[in-house]
């Protein structure tokens, strides 16, 4: 591992990056059981490629998309990709049903409804994940339990309650990994169903089935990039908080351009990066971020990887970056103010991370040695996942129209 410590960013470039075959469950044949599930929703739409000429210039690279994950389902984040899956694939292993044939609209016929409402779900969250299990979990009319962590915004603790008519909230007084370990016990003392984003040692299904649900959002970014006249990607950056969504999308990609991979560049914020920490301690294994946990990308605030996910971003990045909170508002700033003749995107801190740090790698002289170990240059097409919208909309107005988190001088 090469580490480079240079303002405002830090990044390990892997000089061990596989290049055998990605992982066999991410596979585009392996995950279109997750991508037909999700497309027999009757609100089912691909969500926004958004191409950005004028950031493309200013940047000087040959195009910049945005997949714009706020129009995800009406929940304004694409976590309900994963926790769709999941659930149904749970209730499909508790009634004995065909996974494979199912579609969530045979669990809503009125046949299964008393099996379906002895089924109680529950799950820990910074916000979005669970709003995604709530909102899947009504559609079924069954109860939820939903964990905080501390410093958890109220108002994304309303809008779970808001989603579902048997959603119980609650903000704990403990961290994000805490709180995971607080809603799997209450699983195990009341006979609920754990459904959680990430994995440890005896939990590994049902996070499989999360990332592999995942996986819809990457599969139609590389359709709609592909429609618009471009064959892949050069360089795609991902942000992690466990590393699901970043490791689902990365494998996934790794064996779609499996013959010519694009550059993969994993983004955490610098006060709490437990993937950026595992390939600092470079010895295969996951370990904890060291750091504050303070942050304003709450959806990134996690200390300990993805068990099911950390080797595929062990094997196949090719960097892993931490940045400051005013990258993560940067980013909201360059797309909810765009350039001139490119479409807003409205984009949360956890969302907008990359595009911070991508517009801030690209445009800042000092980050030379870095766009050239990248292979960024005029030629490169980039790829950014805005994983969510303003999920705490009076932050969001702070951040990008009154200047909070402004970037230094």
């Amino acid at each position: 591992m090469k580490e480079h410590n240079v303002p405002w960013l830090h990044a390990i470039l892997n000089k061990h990056r596989s290049t055998g075959h990605g992982p066999e469950f991410l596979t585009p044949d392996a995950v279109k059981n997750a991508e037909r599930l999700h497309k027999a929703l009757p609100t089912y739409q691909p969500t926004p490629l958004v191409r950005l000429d004028g950031l493309a210039k200013m940047l000087n690279v040959r195009a910049v998309y945005v997949k714009d994950e706020s129009k995800r389902f009406g929940l304004n984040a694409f976590k309900g990709l994963g926790g769709l899956y999941a659930l149904t694939k749970v209730v499909c292993r508790e009634l004995g049903l065909d996974p494979e044939k199912i579609v969530f609209s045979d669990l809503q016929k009125p046949e299964l409804h008393e099996k379906l409402q002895s089924m109680v779900f529950v799950t820990a969250t910074d916000g979005n994940h669970g709003k995604g299990i709530a909102w899947a979990a009504d559609q079924l009319g069954c109860e939820t339990h939903v964990y905080m962590p501390k410093g958890s915004s109220e108002l994304r603790a309303e809008a779970i309650r808001g989603i579902g008519r048997k959603s119980n909230v609650r903000i704990l007084d403990v961290g994000y990994d805490d709180a995971v370990r607080y809603a799997a016990e209450m699983a195990e003392k009341n006979g609920w169903f754990l459904v959680q984003d990430t994995s440890w040692d005896g939990y590994e299904e049902v996070p499989l089935w999360i990332v592999q649900g995942y996986t819809t959002m990457a599969a139609e970014a590389a359709e709609q990039i592909k429609a618009d006249g471009v064959e892949r990607p050069t360089h795609v950056f991902l942000q992690a908080g466990v590393g699901a969504m970043s490791g689902g999308v990365l494998g996934y990609l790794a064996n779609r351009y499996e013959d010519n991979r694009p550059f993969f560049g994993i983004v955490e914020p610098e006060t709490v990066a437990c993937i950026y920490r595992s390939a600092e301690v470079a010895d295969g294994a996951p370990h904890a971020a060291t750091g504050s946990g303070e942050t304003i990308m709450a959806g990134l605030n996690c200390g300990e990887p993805c068990g099911i996910t950390w080797p595929i971003l062990r094997d196949f990045a090719d960097a892993y970056y931490t940045c400051p909170d005013f990258v993560a508002a940067y980013g909201m700033r360059l797309l909810g103010a765009p350039c001139a003749g490119d479409p807003q995107v409205i984009s949360g801190e956890s969302g907008a991370a990359t595009t911070g740090f991508f517009g801030v790698a690209a445009g800042k002289p000092e980050y030379a040695e870095l766009r050239r170990e990248m292979g960024l240059d005029e030629n490169s097409v980039v790829l950014l996942f805005s994983t969510e919208g303003d999920t705490d909309p009076v932050h969001y107005n702070k951040i990008v129209h009154e200047g909070l988190f402004a970037m230094p001088d």
